[in-house]
């Protein structure tokens, strides 16, 4: 079993003024694809500093090495939570996209023909954009240089450690930094709990729909965050005047972003592993995904002992 660590040299920079110089330093990384905001980030816990004003790194290298003097270990129970939408033929996810149309290529009935008797298939055919039911966003999305769906690590996508933000029926509208600072994100999918699902496939989903501000999305970029993702229309306010900007610093920053979650309320805090992997087109931005998370398999009465919390079925 192998661990990531990166190795680098910085330069910290305080807002009271000063500096700090470390070389050689090493961080415990959760994946072999870091970037430098969530190394950073990660340096910065590390040493518990205050007032950083700014970081600078150089001659970063990640390292993997094996587990030293940690006994094998049964892997606890986990239970699965489904996080994404059904895609139906005639679905529609936004108002102005067209809606998945289903057709079949080959029919049962007709490959009858082809196979041995008693031998049958289907096969079908999908018309559909890419921003269909629950989707990742690439940098590819947003920018034409950026990183498509094919060249996506896998470290980004699947088996993240998750962060829930709950903001579902609180009547608050835009989670800014107010709710994210205090947060431990770094290398951490980042799940917006907004309620916005409540009104999936109906008129009424993207009207003043739930979203992440434009300071709440460089808070995330400058904290680390690995993946965002909200169970709503958009991560962004969608206005009129076309301006996106969580999708711009995110996507810049090579944080892919999840778009129309739903079941988050059944997620603890911590401790949900969150995957979401589309496939490898190339060229492509956007895909739908199976958006899935694993949490600890504990019985309801341990959870109201505890005092922690419980799972619910609405948001």
């Amino acid at each position: 079993m192998l661990q990531y660590r990166a190795e680098f040299d910085a330069t910290v920079m305080f807002s009271t003024g000063g500096g700090l110089h470390a070389q050689g330093f090493k961080v415990d990384v959760p994946h072999a694809d870091p970037t430098e905001a969530q190394i950073a980030a990660l340096f910065v816990a590390a040493c518990r500093l205050s007032d950083v004003e700014r970081v600078e790194l150089r001659h970063v290298r990640v390292l993997a090495e094996p587990h030293l003097g940690i006994p094998a270990v049964e892997a606890a129970p986990r239970r699965w939570v489904e996080l994404s939408h059904v895609i139906t033929e005639g679905l529609i996810t936004l108002p102005g996209l067209p809606a998945p149309e289903f057709a079949p290529h080959l029919t049962r009935e007709a490959s009858r023909a082809v196979y041995a008797p008693g031998t049958e298939f289907a096969i079908d055919l999908i018309t559909m954009v890419g921003n269909t039911g629950t989707y990742l966003d690439s940098p590819f999305h947003r920018y034409p240089d950026g990183t498509d769906l094919a060249g996506l690590p896998l470290e980004r996508l699947a088996d993240l450690p998750a962060v829930v933000v709950r903001t579902a029926g609180s009547g608050v509208r835009t989670v800014d930094v107010d709710a994210l600072e205090g947060l431990e994100v770094a290398g951490r999918a980042v799940l917006l709990h907004t309620g916005g699902d409540v009104h999936w496939a109906t008129p009424q989903y993207v009207v003043d729909a739930p979203h992440l501000s434009g300071a709440g999305a460089q808070w995330l970029v400058d904290h680390g965050a690995a993946l965002v993702g909200i169970d709503a229309a958009n991560i962004d306010a969608m206005t009129s005047a076309g301006e996106r900007p969580a999708h711009t610093l995110l996507l810049a920053a090579g944080i892919p972003i999840v778009e129309h979650l739903t079941g988050l309320a059944e997620l603890p805090p911590t401790g949900a592993r969150f995957t979401a992997a589309p496939p490898r087109v190339s060229a492509f931005g956007t895909f739908p995904v199976r958006a899935y998370a694993s949490v600890p398999a504990v019985e309801p009465h341990d959870h109201l002992r505890s005092g922690g919390w419980l799972p619910t079925s609405g948001g």
